[in-house]
C-alpha cells in the first residue's frame, strides 16, 4: 500500500511540474501578472506544446522586446485596436555595431516560430534618423494581425530564409525600404503608407524561392504632395516583390520599379503586379524587365498558394580529405587576420571577427579562415551562408 502511495504522489508531482500558464496579463497600472512585456515574455515555458497568450492591457510600454526562439506558440493581444503602444528609439548610428547595426535596432524582435501579434501599435519613435527598425520578424508560420507599424526607413524587417509570414489588416508606414528581408511574406488587406519619395519594398529573397513579398488586396497611400515612390527595389539578386489586387495612389512612379544601379539584378529579379487598380496602378510605363501578369495567374495569389511549405536548401557537403572542397558563393575567402584579428593569445577579436562576419552574409556569404596563432574571441554568432574554416586545427578560444 504504501509502495503504491509512493508512485500515486509520484506521478502527481509529476503532473503538477508538467503545468504551465497558458494565459498572462500584462498591464503598466500593477492589476496584472506583469508590469513589462519582457518580463512576461521572459516568464513563459519554453517550447510550449500549447499556445501561450499574453493579454496587453491598454498602455504605452516603453521598451525593447525579444521575442526568443525558443518562445515558440506565443501570442501578444492588445486590450483593444490602437490602444496598446509598444515604442523605443534605437537607430543604427546609436547603435555603434558596425556595419550590421540597422539589425540591433528593432522595437520588437521576434525569433520564436509561430508567433502571433494582435491590435498592438509598434513603433520605433527615434524619428527620420536613417535606418531604425520597429517590427522585426525572423521566424516561421508568424500571423501579424489588425496591427500597426510605424517607423521611418527600415520600419518593417521580414527576414528568414525558411520563414512565412502573413500581416492581415495592418497599417505599415515609412520612408525609405520600409518594408524589406528575404522571408516569404503575405500581406493582404493592408494599408502601405509611403512618408517620402522614396521605395516601398527591399526584398532579399534567396535564391530559388517561389515567393517572396506578396502584396494582396492592399491599399498603397502617402502624404500629402509626393508624386515618386517606387513599388520597390532589389536588395538581393533574387528580388521577388509582386502586387495584385491593390490600389495604388498617384504616387507610385510610372516606372515602378528601380534596379539599384544593377543591370545584372534586371535579369534575376522577379518583380510583377497584375489586377491593380487607382492612379498608380497604370503599368504602360513600367520598366520592360517587370511582369504584368495575366488574370489567370493573379487569381492563383491566395494564403493557400503563397505560405504553402516548400522544401529547404540541400546543406553544404562537410569538407573531408578526399572530397572537393565546399567553399561558398564565388569562391570568396577572407583570412581574419586581414580584418584586423589578432593571433597573439592575448587581444580580444570578437569586435573585428563579429563585423566581418556580418558584412560577408550581406555580400552573399563566403568563408572565414583561421591561420596559425591563438585567436581569443567571445560569443560569435554565424551567419546564413558564412563559413569559419581553422586551419590545420588552429584554435579559437571563446570566453
Amino acid at each position: 500500500m504504501k509502495l503504491i502511495l509512493n508512485i500515486f504522489l509520484l506521478l502527481l508531482c509529476s503532473v503538477v511540474y508538467g503545468q504551465y500558464k497558458t494565459e498572462i496579463h500584462v498591464a503598466t497600472d500593477g492589476t496584472g501578472d506583469f508590469t513589462t512585456i519582457q518580463d512576461a515574455i521572459d516568464g513563459t515555458k519554453s517550447f510550449p506544446d500549447e499556445r501561450i497568450t499574453i493579454y496587453i492591457k491598454k498602455g504605452v510600454y516603453e521598451e525593447k522586446i525579444k521575442v526568443h526562439n525558443w518562445n515558440s506558440r506565443l501570442t501578444l493581444k492588445g486590450e483593444i485596436a490602437g490602444g496598446v503602444v509598444i515604442c523605443w528609439d534605437d537607430y543604427f548610428d546609436k547603435m555603434k555595431r558596425g556595419p550590421n547595426s540597422t539589425f540591433h535596432t528593432a522595437t520588437l524582435l521576434v525569433q520564436g516560430d509561430d508567433f502571433r501579434a494582435e491590435n498592438l501599435i509598434i513603433e520605433n519613435k527615434a524619428g527620420n534618423v536613417g535606418q531604425a527598425v520597429a517590427l522585426a520578424v525572423e521566424a516561421d508560420r508568424c500571423v501579424i494581425e489588425n496591427c500597426r507599424i510605424l517607423g521611418n526607413q527600415d520600419t518593417l524587417y521580414a527576414d528568414g530564409a525558411n520563414t512565412r509570414q502573413h500581416y492581415q489588416n495592418c497599417y505599415i508606414e515609412g520612408t525609405t525600404d520600409f518594408i524589406f528581408g528575404g522571408a516569404t511574406t503575405l500581406f493582404e488587406n493592408c494599408t502601405i503608407h509611403s512618408k517620402s519619395n522614396s521605395y516601398i519594398t527591399a526584398a532579399s529573397t534567396p535564391e530559388g524561392r517561389l515567393y517572396g513579398f506578396v502584396f494582396l488586396k492592399c491599399k498603397l497611400t502617402a502624404a500629402d504632395g509626393l508624386k515618386a515612390v517606387y513599388l520597390g527595389r532589389p536588395w538581393r539578386s533574387y528580388a521577388k516583390t509582386v502586387f495584385v489586387k491593390c490600389d495604388m495612389g498617384s504616387h507610385i512612379r510610372p516606372e515602378g520599379w528601380h534596379n539599384w544601379n544593377s543591370t545584372e539584378k534586371e535579369r534575376t529579379v522577379f518583380y510583377a503586379e497584375g489586377g491593380n487598380t487607382g492612379p498608380g496602378a497604370d503599368t504602360t510605363n513600367r520598366v520592360s524587365w517587370a511582369k504584368i501578369l495575366p488574370d489567370n495567374i493573379v487569381n492563383k495569389y491566395c494564403a493557400e498558394e503563397v505560405l504553402k511549405p516548400f522544401l529547404l536548401p540541400e546543406m553544404m557537403t562537410p569538407i573531408t580529405a578526399n572530397s572537393p572542397s565546399s567553399v561558398m558563393p564565388q569562391e570568396r575567402k577572407t583570412i581574419i587576420t586581414q580584418i584586423g584579428a589578432m593571433g597573439d593569445g592575448k587581444a580580444l577579436n570578437t569586435k573585428a571577427i563579429q563585423s566581418a562576419i556580418g558584412q560577408l552574409a550581406a555580400d552573399g556569404g563566403g568563408t572565414f579562415v583561421v591561420p596559425e596563432g591563438v585567436f581569443i574571441s567571445g560569443s560569435l554568432f554565424l551567419k546564413h551562408r558564412v563559413n569559419l574554416h581553422e586551419r590545420h586545427e588552429r584554435p579559437i578560444r571563446l570566453q
